[in-house]
Protein backbone atom coordinates (compact mmCIF):
# COMPACT_ATOMS: atom_id res chain seq x y z
CA UNK A 1 0.00 0.00 0.00
CA UNK A 2 1.42 3.23 -0.46
CA UNK A 3 2.01 6.07 1.52
CA UNK A 4 -0.73 8.34 0.35
CA UNK A 5 -3.05 5.69 0.72
CA UNK A 6 -1.89 5.19 4.59
CA UNK A 7 -2.21 8.64 4.68
CA UNK A 8 -5.54 9.18 3.27
CA UNK A 9 -7.38 6.32 5.86
CA UNK A 10 -6.46 8.87 9.20
CA UNK A 11 -9.58 9.17 11.17
CA UNK A 12 -9.88 11.44 14.53
CA UNK A 13 -9.43 15.05 15.84
CA UNK A 14 -6.70 17.39 15.56
CA UNK A 15 -6.98 20.63 17.38
CA UNK A 16 -4.93 24.07 15.90
CA UNK A 17 -3.89 26.73 17.21
CA UNK A 18 -5.04 29.13 14.36
CA UNK A 19 -2.50 32.33 14.03
CA UNK A 20 -3.52 35.94 13.12
CA UNK A 21 -4.15 36.32 9.26
CA UNK A 22 -5.47 32.91 8.14
CA UNK A 23 -9.27 31.60 7.65
CA UNK A 24 -10.06 28.38 8.84
CA UNK A 25 -10.16 27.05 5.78
CA UNK A 26 -6.75 27.83 5.28
CA UNK A 27 -5.71 25.91 8.25
CA UNK A 28 -8.43 22.79 6.70
CA UNK A 29 -5.91 23.08 3.87
CA UNK A 30 -2.39 23.01 6.25
CA UNK A 31 -3.78 19.98 8.07
CA UNK A 32 -5.19 18.13 4.78
CA UNK A 33 -2.39 18.58 2.84
CA UNK A 34 0.03 16.90 5.95
CA UNK A 35 -2.67 14.53 6.23
CA UNK A 36 -2.27 13.29 2.75
CA UNK A 37 -4.90 14.64 1.47
CA UNK A 38 -7.66 12.87 3.80
CA UNK A 39 -10.53 14.38 3.62
CA UNK A 40 -11.08 17.05 6.27
CA UNK A 41 -12.88 19.74 8.12
CA UNK A 42 -13.12 21.76 11.01
CA UNK A 43 -15.65 22.66 13.81
CA UNK A 44 -16.21 25.87 13.92
CA UNK A 45 -14.70 29.20 12.37
CA UNK A 46 -12.95 31.95 13.87
CA UNK A 47 -12.27 35.09 11.73
CA UNK A 48 -9.03 35.69 10.62
CA UNK A 49 -7.90 38.69 12.71
CA UNK A 50 -8.51 35.99 15.56
CA UNK A 51 -5.93 33.13 17.02
CA UNK A 52 -6.89 29.76 19.11
CA UNK A 53 -8.68 26.67 19.01
CA UNK A 54 -9.78 25.57 15.83
CA UNK A 55 -10.15 21.54 15.80
CA UNK A 56 -10.18 19.85 12.44
CA UNK A 57 -11.60 16.45 11.89
CA UNK A 58 -10.38 13.87 9.69
CA UNK A 59 -11.55 10.82 7.49
CA UNK A 60 -14.89 9.78 9.44
CA UNK A 61 -14.28 11.71 12.43
CA UNK A 62 -16.10 14.66 9.83
CA UNK A 63 -19.55 13.17 11.06
CA UNK A 64 -18.44 14.45 14.11
CA UNK A 65 -18.57 17.88 12.87
CA UNK A 66 -21.86 18.78 14.22
CA UNK A 67 -21.48 18.00 17.59
CA UNK A 68 -18.52 19.22 18.17
CA UNK A 69 -19.93 22.92 17.33
CA UNK A 70 -22.44 22.53 19.75
CA UNK A 71 -19.92 22.23 22.50
CA UNK A 72 -19.33 25.50 24.66
CA UNK A 73 -16.63 27.72 23.91
CA UNK A 74 -14.16 29.84 26.00
CA UNK A 75 -12.43 33.51 24.72
CA UNK A 76 -10.63 36.08 25.63
CA UNK A 77 -10.59 39.20 24.14
CA UNK A 78 -9.22 42.71 24.56
CA UNK A 79 -12.43 45.56 23.89
CA UNK A 80 -11.38 48.73 23.09
CA UNK A 81 -14.06 51.27 24.63
CA UNK A 82 -12.94 54.35 23.15
CA UNK A 83 -14.45 53.91 19.74
CA UNK A 84 -16.54 51.64 17.73
CA UNK A 85 -15.66 50.46 14.07
CA UNK A 86 -17.65 49.16 10.86
CA UNK A 87 -16.41 45.93 11.36
CA UNK A 88 -16.53 45.53 15.13
CA UNK A 89 -13.06 44.81 15.22
CA UNK A 90 -9.51 46.35 14.09
CA UNK A 91 -10.21 45.83 10.66
CA UNK A 92 -12.53 49.12 10.48
CA UNK A 93 -11.83 52.31 10.48
CA UNK A 94 -12.62 53.78 13.75
CA UNK A 95 -15.14 56.00 15.08
CA UNK A 96 -14.03 57.61 17.92
CA UNK A 97 -16.46 58.01 21.01
CA UNK A 98 -15.83 60.92 23.30
CA UNK A 99 -16.23 59.79 26.99
CA UNK A 100 -15.95 62.43 29.63
CA UNK A 101 -15.90 60.17 32.68
CA UNK A 102 -15.41 56.80 31.87
CA UNK A 103 -17.06 53.82 33.99
CA UNK A 104 -15.90 52.62 36.74
CA UNK A 105 -14.81 48.88 37.44
CA UNK A 106 -18.01 48.13 39.29
CA UNK A 107 -19.92 49.63 36.24
CA UNK A 108 -18.26 47.43 33.39
CA UNK A 109 -19.41 44.34 35.68
CA UNK A 110 -22.76 45.15 36.14
CA UNK A 111 -22.75 45.71 31.97
CA UNK A 112 -21.35 42.75 31.54
CA UNK A 113 -23.41 40.67 33.42
CA UNK A 114 -26.54 42.09 31.76
CA UNK A 115 -25.75 39.68 28.43
CA UNK A 116 -25.74 36.25 30.55
CA UNK A 117 -28.12 34.02 29.79
CA UNK A 118 -30.09 31.62 27.53
CA UNK A 119 -31.93 33.74 25.34
CA UNK A 120 -29.65 37.12 24.58
CA UNK A 121 -30.82 39.17 21.72
CA UNK A 122 -27.75 39.73 19.51
CA UNK A 123 -27.00 41.47 16.16
CA UNK A 124 -24.47 40.34 13.85
CA UNK A 125 -21.75 42.13 12.69
CA UNK A 126 -22.27 43.43 9.11
CA UNK A 127 -19.18 42.50 7.83
CA UNK A 128 -20.11 38.49 8.53
CA UNK A 129 -20.93 35.65 6.80
CA UNK A 130 -24.47 35.47 7.56
CA UNK A 131 -26.93 35.57 4.34
CA UNK A 132 -29.10 38.10 3.36
CA UNK A 133 -31.11 37.61 0.61
CA UNK A 134 -29.20 34.64 -0.94
CA UNK A 135 -25.96 36.94 -0.36
CA UNK A 136 -23.40 37.20 2.25
CA UNK A 137 -23.47 40.45 4.70
CA UNK A 138 -20.26 41.10 3.92
CA UNK A 139 -20.27 41.39 0.47
CA UNK A 140 -23.17 43.39 0.25
CA UNK A 141 -21.37 45.89 3.07
CA UNK A 142 -17.98 45.96 0.90
CA UNK A 143 -20.44 47.15 -2.05
CA UNK A 144 -21.77 50.08 0.40
CA UNK A 145 -25.19 48.84 0.70
CA UNK A 146 -27.79 49.27 3.45
CA UNK A 147 -28.40 45.96 5.06
CA UNK A 148 -30.95 45.17 7.71
CA UNK A 149 -29.38 42.65 9.99
CA UNK A 150 -31.78 39.86 11.51
CA UNK A 151 -31.44 39.44 15.11
CA UNK A 152 -30.45 36.00 16.56
CA UNK A 153 -30.83 34.39 20.13
CA UNK A 154 -27.46 33.27 21.65
CA UNK A 155 -26.42 31.33 24.54
CA UNK A 156 -23.77 32.93 26.91
CA UNK A 157 -23.03 31.26 30.11
CA UNK A 158 -20.29 33.70 31.55
CA UNK A 159 -18.82 37.14 31.42
CA UNK A 160 -15.84 38.00 33.43
CA UNK A 161 -13.73 41.16 33.47
CA UNK A 162 -9.65 39.32 33.67
CA UNK A 163 -8.61 43.19 33.65
CA UNK A 164 -9.70 46.85 33.14
CA UNK A 165 -7.75 49.50 33.11
CA UNK A 166 -9.71 52.35 30.65
CA UNK A 167 -9.90 52.24 27.56
CA UNK A 168 -8.66 48.28 27.72
CA UNK A 169 -11.21 46.01 28.74
CA UNK A 170 -10.00 41.87 28.81
CA UNK A 171 -12.63 39.68 29.16
CA UNK A 172 -12.91 36.02 29.21
CA UNK A 173 -16.31 34.86 27.55
CA UNK A 174 -18.18 31.37 27.77
CA UNK A 175 -20.68 30.46 25.35
CA UNK A 176 -23.27 28.55 22.82
CA UNK A 177 -22.94 27.93 19.02
CA UNK A 178 -23.13 31.01 16.85
CA UNK A 179 -21.97 33.33 19.26
CA UNK A 180 -20.85 36.92 17.96
CA UNK A 181 -17.62 38.30 20.24
CA UNK A 182 -17.29 41.32 18.18
CA UNK A 183 -21.50 41.93 18.56
CA UNK A 184 -21.08 41.24 22.18
CA UNK A 185 -17.97 43.76 22.71
CA UNK A 186 -19.75 46.36 20.45
CA UNK A 187 -23.27 45.83 22.64
CA UNK A 188 -21.23 45.97 25.64
CA UNK A 189 -19.41 49.65 24.85
CA UNK A 190 -23.25 50.94 23.98
CA UNK A 191 -24.71 50.08 27.33
CA UNK A 192 -21.89 51.66 29.06
CA UNK A 193 -22.55 54.61 26.62
CA UNK A 194 -18.47 54.43 25.09
CA UNK A 195 -17.50 52.90 22.39
CA UNK A 196 -16.53 48.85 21.90
CA UNK A 197 -14.64 47.23 19.30
CA UNK A 198 -12.45 44.13 19.59
CA UNK A 199 -8.64 44.78 19.77
CA UNK A 200 -7.93 41.01 19.87
CA UNK A 201 -9.41 37.94 20.11
CA UNK A 202 -8.35 33.79 21.05
CA UNK A 203 -10.53 31.00 21.63
CA UNK A 204 -8.98 29.44 24.09
CA UNK A 205 -11.23 25.98 24.29
CA UNK A 206 -13.97 24.28 22.46
CA UNK A 207 -15.60 22.21 25.02
CA UNK A 208 -12.34 19.95 26.40
CA UNK A 209 -10.76 20.79 23.41
CA UNK A 210 -8.46 23.42 25.06
CA UNK A 211 -5.17 25.48 23.73
CA UNK A 212 -3.14 23.13 26.07
CA UNK A 213 -3.86 20.11 23.22
CA UNK A 214 -3.13 22.34 20.13
CA UNK A 215 -0.63 22.31 17.58
CA UNK A 216 1.01 25.70 16.34
CA UNK A 217 0.39 26.34 12.09
CA UNK A 218 3.95 25.33 11.63
CA UNK A 219 3.77 21.47 13.13
CA UNK A 220 1.82 20.56 9.77
CA UNK A 221 4.58 21.41 7.64
CA UNK A 222 5.40 17.47 8.52
CA UNK A 223 3.35 14.66 7.84
CA UNK A 224 0.30 13.83 10.55
CA UNK A 225 0.00 10.13 11.64
CA UNK A 226 -2.60 8.45 13.26
CA UNK A 227 -0.82 8.81 16.95
CA UNK A 228 -1.16 12.71 16.49
CA UNK A 229 -4.99 12.00 16.94
CA UNK A 230 -7.05 12.46 19.05
CA UNK A 231 -9.97 9.58 19.23
CA UNK A 232 -13.31 10.63 18.14
CA UNK A 233 -16.22 11.92 20.86
CA UNK A 234 -18.99 9.23 21.59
Amino acid sequence: MSRQKVLSSLCGLIVVDKPVGMSSMDVVRRVRRAAGKAKTGHAGTLDPLATGVVICCLGKATKSVEKLMGQPKIYETEVDLSAFTQTDDLEGERQEVEVPTPPTLAQVQAACQTFVGDAIQQTPPIYSAIHINGQRAYKLARKGETIDMPTKIVRIDAVDVLDYTWPTLTLSIKCGRGTYIRSLGRDIGKKLGTGGHLASLRRTAVGDYTIEKSHPIDRFESPITQDDLLPVPE
